[in-house]
């Protein structure tokens, strides 16, 4: 991999996007890892152990959820998030993707990266 380009770390509620978008951004060249924040209780867990140069927070409502497939609650859905709140909150790259596809979401987080 290429030191010079920043460590990115992506977060975000399940079926946002995630782990399709760090393989994108590794075909890339870009250091990348997905970050399991929505599933610890450890608000700055994204931080603490990952330590990214760049946040990528992805984010997308619990009905684009049902449409890629997960078969959960909404209670479910909104219990990730509070634990989602200080990375939201801290992400250098917050994009919605609700309506866009793979290709989409990985141009424009390429787009905003240095």
């Amino acid at each position: 991999m290429n030191s010079t380009k920043p460590l990115v770390g992506v977060v975000g509620p399940c079926k946002s996007g995630k782990s399709t978008l760090v393989r994108g951004l590794i075909a890339n060249g870009y250091p990348s890892q997905q970050i399991a924040q929505e599933h610890s209780f450890t608000l700055r867990m994204w931080a603490l152990i990952s330590k990214p140069d760049v946040l990528v927070f992805l984010d997308c409502n619990y009905e684009a959820t049902l449409t890629r497939g997960l078969n959960w609650t909404r209670q479910e859905y909104d219990e990730q998030q509070p634990r989602l709140a200080h990375a939201r909150q801290n992400a250098d790259i917050y994009l919605v993707t609700n309506e866009k596809s793979e290709t989409e979401i990985l141009e424009a987080v390429l787009a905003m990266l240095p």
